[in-house]
């Protein structure tokens, strides 16, 4: 059965890592579903469950093709390590929080890839935005600006609760 890598994209707010939490723990006992955590330039916060990595680790790591998928966003270096692109290859799927614009070269390096934008309105954004507290999130409305062209295989309007948007995304899962 062949694995797939799901990208889950959306503007910062949206409630990404959120609905990959739920997930993750609705599905905890299946081994087919893998979370690995981004390595990012920062540490890790209640926010964003990421592996720090400092920025020389990082520029090496993209030199040497260490990474499945790499990017650079707020200033910051994210990437997925190479054991994600490995696992979807040996027939798990493995969901990932991802920037946008590496949607294009996942699907032209992966086999098989899936994409699920997860969003909500403006006014729903910068409130999540602003109630992180976070000085590395800098000015809302630039980050609200911030548009991505993305076909997604599944768009997920989070407005209501968690929970129900998380459904959606795990019956998305199940069904890769």
């Amino acid at each position: 059965m062949p694995g797939c890598l799901v990208l889950v994209v959306g503007p910062s707010g949206a409630g990404k890592d959120t609905l990959i939490r739920l997930a993750r723990a609705a599905l905890a006992d299946d081994p087919r579903y893998v979370f690995p955590r981004r390595l990012v330039t920062r540490p890790p916060s209640a926010d964003e469950d990421n592996d720090e990595i400092d920025e020389a680790a990082f520029a090496d790591g993209c030199a040497a093709g260490r990474f499945t998928l790499s990017w650079r966003a707020h200033g910051l270096g994210y990437a997925l390590p190479a054991e994600a692109g490995r696992r979807a290859a040996d027939g798990q799927v493995v969901i990932c929080n991802v920037s946008r614009r590496v949607v294009a070269e996942a699907r032209r390096t992966c086999p098989r890839v899936s994409v699920v934008e997860v969003t909500a309105p403006p006014e729903i954004l910068a409130q999540r935005i602003a109630a992180r507290g976070r000085p590395q999130d800098g000015d809302l409305a630039a980050r609200l600006a911030r548009e991505g062209d993305v076909v997604a295989d599944l768009t997920i309007l989070n407005t209501g609760s968690p929970g129900d948007a998380a459904s959606r995304l795990v019956a998305h899962l199940r069904a890769c």
